[in-house]
């Protein structure tokens, strides 16, 4: 128990002092004097796996806080604990925060560490649901983003390469359901299968399309937010990456009003990390890369531009080395376009090479021939 936090909230310090004391030898508990203070714990401090807060407290009240902790932190189990147990309290107590358990004062320390380990044992099961959800989610998605890759290469690969840029940089910002994110960088160009590859090899070798091929791959966005918005819980992942394209000084408030903060956010990543894979596939050097997208001000939050800045210094050190097909490992990094000796594209430049590319290797070579050596970045030896 000790390691999932509880959240104290309630504006009589001595109160506070009393129920740390009843349970800090079974809980690791945390207090706050205010609603405000408690969002600030929330935020820096979290995840907490319950919060215990009073009902009336100047300013924000109970309600209002466990309502926008409800929002803020689902996952987190709320309680109210009040010395007004009326119906009508109740009513919004439940209705608003969608609260666990309704406690009154005085309220034993039996009464109290029981609802606590209640509320302890529902956030475990929760988590284990949400985690086995998130893993078998994620997991297919992989899958599908494989299979696809074989089948358009060129197009998927460079959601494998922003992968890490995205999770990282959502993860220094410390926003919520990571997973999200990850989902939305590996399959932002999912729209892109209905696209002739003529216009995705245009876009890759910086050849100007024509207006109706341009109509077509903005097109490409709405497109795979379609095909995604039908599978449950990816609903915020497909407004992502409908709007991935989207220039930042493209919003206004009425947009902002009409998507969700992580979505707006989250498209925003996208764009910022397949602009800067693009630029970097074109042959460009990373720091000049990083100086033609600063210098369009408009298109870019400029703090995610100096973000991915840090993240990209933060990457392990590597090596480029040439290798024969049969020695490449999943993880390698692959930094030309590899080709079968029939000119059929196998693995586009800065794809991470993974256990399917390396069957069709194998299978490839046995049959048609591979154009070797293979240039792949690898890790320093010794790092």
């Amino acid at each position: 128990m000790m390691t999932e936090k509880i959240l104290l909230v309630d504006d009589e310090v001595n109160v506070l002092q009393s129920l740390t004391r009843q349970l800090r030898k079974r809980f690791a508990t945390h207090t706050a004097t205010s609603g405000d203070e408690a969002l600030q714990i929330l935020k820096k401090e979290g995840p907490f796996a319950v919060i215990v807060s009073d009902m009336r407290m100047p300013g924000m009240d109970g309600i209002q806080l466990l309502s926008r902790v409800k929002d803020l932190y689902p996952e987190t189990i709320r309680i109210m604990l009040t010395g007004n147990a009326d119906q009508e309290t109740a009513i919004k107590a439940v209705n608003k925060g969608n609260i666990f358990r309704f406690l009154t004062k005085p309220c034993s320390s039996g009464t109290l560490i029981l609802a606590l380990t209640m509320a302890l044992h529902q956030y475990r099961v929760e988590s284990a649901e949400r985690n086995l959800l998130d893993e078998t989610l994620r997991g297919s998605v992989k899958v599908l983003t494989e299979i696809l890759s074989q089948a358009n290469p060129l197009a998927f690969s460079s959601g494998y390469r922003i992968k890490h840029y995205v999770v990282t940089m959502a993860r220094e910002l410390q926003l919520p359901g990571l997973w999200q994110f990850e989902i939305a960088a590996l399959m932002s160009q999912i729209g892109c299968i209905t696209l002739p590859a003529e216009i995705l090899n245009k876009r890759y070798a910086n050849i100007e399309l024509t207006p109706d091929e341009q109509q077509m791959f903005a097109n490409h966005p709405l497109v795979g937010s379609r095909l995604l918005g039908n599978i449950p819980r990816l609903e915020n992942v497909a407004a992502m990456i409908a709007h991935q394209l989207r220039r930042f000084d493209e919003y206004d408030d009425g947009l902002e009003e009409k998507l969700a903060e992580e979505v707006c956010i989250g498209a925003q990543l996208l764009k910022t990390t397949l602009d800067y894979d693009l630029l970097l596939y074109r042959g460009m050097e990373p720091a000049e890369a990083m100086r033609q997208m600063k210098r369009d001000r408009g298109a870019y939050i400029q703090a995610l531009l100096r973000l991915l800045e840090k993240t990209k210094s933060q990457e392990r050190p590597t090596e480029v080395i040439s290798l024969k097909a049969r020695d490449i490992a999943p993880g390698m990094i692959v930094q030309e376009d590899v080709f079968a000796r029939n000119g059929v594209l196998l693995i586009p430049k800065g794809q991470e090479v993974t256990w399917p590319m390396i069957q069709s290797l194998s299978n490839f070579a046995q049959q048609v021939g591979i154009q070797e050596p293979i240039r792949v970045l690898i890790g320093k030896r010794g790092e």
